[in-house]
């Protein structure tokens, strides 16, 4: 999905207040770009790398990062895991495998809000993903306080390294977004007022009276109801609610307009057969 803004900084919402991503012994140089795009596009900046298979800096992850230069940039080289997880008071460990220790295991959404609770708190916390062929072995795991599982279907629950972060990435980043659940883009028409719509609705309901489709008047108040909260529910804005009125001028001239064809059933008129016998 694009979707870059280049007109915002790149690290406008990069916190140093976050975990640390630790790559243990990634094999393609590809994934480690992903991973770093997966990073910037959440915030995080801070990425260490150990024993990367196809040695450091790599091209092919800066080429596959999509411009997320920075936290290639800044990434540090480690000899081990346990140095890259030296100076950190808290570390998840991710595993899709069950392990023989006993240590909490949590969803990314849970190990997101123990993790931003610990840091707020002012320790310091990290994540590690391991190598895509093996992932993390025992030894590594043996390392961390608690381990993260993605819920994924059990039949097929394997994740390429770029997708694991990002998932952790996301549950990172939305814990604290603000953006609305639900919103109408921005617009240079206001949405439109009751009273606007009220003369919708008023003005629908006279041409409707006036072509015969309220014909029944058991049915006449629900179907007035329908129509209206039809409406309601597009939040129209001022524009729209006259556009909609000018086509029920349109319609309502052309139907008194001499030589005008009257509408057949296809059309989506009423049929003959169903309206009043008064007409």
């Amino acid at each position: 999905m694009a979707g870059t803004d280049r007109r915002r900084s790149a690290g406008a919402h990069v916190s140093g207040a976050a975990p640390v991503v630790v790559l243990i012994e990634p094999q393609l140089g590809e994934n480690i770009g992903f991973v770093a795009r997966a990073m910037m596009n959440a915030g995080l900046a801070e990425l260490r790398i150990v024993n990367p298979r196809d040695g450091w800096p790599n091209d092919r992850a800066v080429a596959a990062s999509s411009g997320a230069d920075a936290v290639l940039d800044a990434a540090r080289l480690y000899a081990s895991a346990a140095d890259a997880v030296a100076d950190l008071n808290r570390v998840l460990a991710t595993t899709a495998r069950p392990r023989h220790e006993l240590k909490p295991v949590l969803t990314p959404r849970r190990a997101v809000a123990e993790m931003r609770a610990a840091i707020a708190g002012g320790e310091r916390a990290g994540i590690m993903f391991g190598a895509e062929r093996t992932g993390l072995l025992n030894e590594h795991v043996m390392l961390a306080d608690t381990i993260l599982t993605i819920p994924l279907a059990p039949g097929f629950s394997s994740l390429n390294l770029g997708q694991a972060v990002m998932i952790f990435a996301y549950e990172w980043f939305l814990a604290t977004d603000e953006t609305p659940e639900r919103q109408l883009p921005a617009s240079r028409w206001p949405r439109a007022v009751k009273a606007e719509l009220q003369a919708l609705f008023t003005h629908l309901e006279a041409e409707l009276e006036r072509c015969g489709f309220l014909f029944d008047p058991a049915k006449r108040p629900a179907m007035v109801r329908n129509m209206q909260a039809m409406f309601e529910r597009a939040e129209l804005t001022q524009q729209e609610v006259r556009t909609l009125r000018g086509m029920l001028v349109a319609l309502a001239e052309g139907r008194r307009r001499p030589g005008a064809r009257a509408p057949k059933a296809e059309d989506g008129a009423q049929p003959d057969e169903e309206k009043s016998t008064e007409d």
